[in-house]
């Protein structure tokens, strides 16, 4: 397979579901299951919220978003399928996001907990970028 192939095999429908699939895994991550346990982690308020762009904030993500899916496809190439797709959107959340994000929240001495919320919310998402992209070609 050649950079090329794998070019042509995108789907980007899939990768645009894909990407949105994360504010899917994000709202229901961030409110609903752990929500008020990182707003304290973080210091957060309401009126935190109410301060900040959030067009600015939710089009930065949903633009890195298409970014993590566009890329994690064509690292999956043109023979991806669903097993292949999770796995790999499994190990690129755990060992390489999750990974990374730990040695900064050593350094930064950030609460375990934070690091468990915010770290299995990528390793959650990836992995379901990855089932997206490998099961819809």
């Amino acid at each position: 397979m050649d950079f090329q192939q794998s070019m042509e095999s995108i789907n980007y429908l899939a990768v645009l579901v894909a990407a949105l699939s994360a504010f899917f895994i994000g709202g229901l991550w961030y409110s609903v299951v752990f929500g008020k346990a990182w707003m304290k982690l973080n210091g957060f308020t309401e009126d935190t919220f109410k301060k900040g762009n959030m067009v600015a904030i939710f089009g930065g993500a949903f633009v890195l978003s298409f970014v993590i899916a566009w890329v994690l496809v064509v690292f999956l190439g043109p023979e991806r399928n669903a097993a292949i797709g999770a796995t790999a959107g499994f190990m690129a959340g755990l060992f390489w996001v999750a990974a990374a994000m730990g040695i900064t929240y050593l350094f930064e001495r950030k609460p375990v907990k934070l690091f468990l919320i915010n770290a299995g919310y990528h390793v959650v998402t990836f992995t379901l970028i990855g089932f997206i992209l490998g099961v819809w070609r």
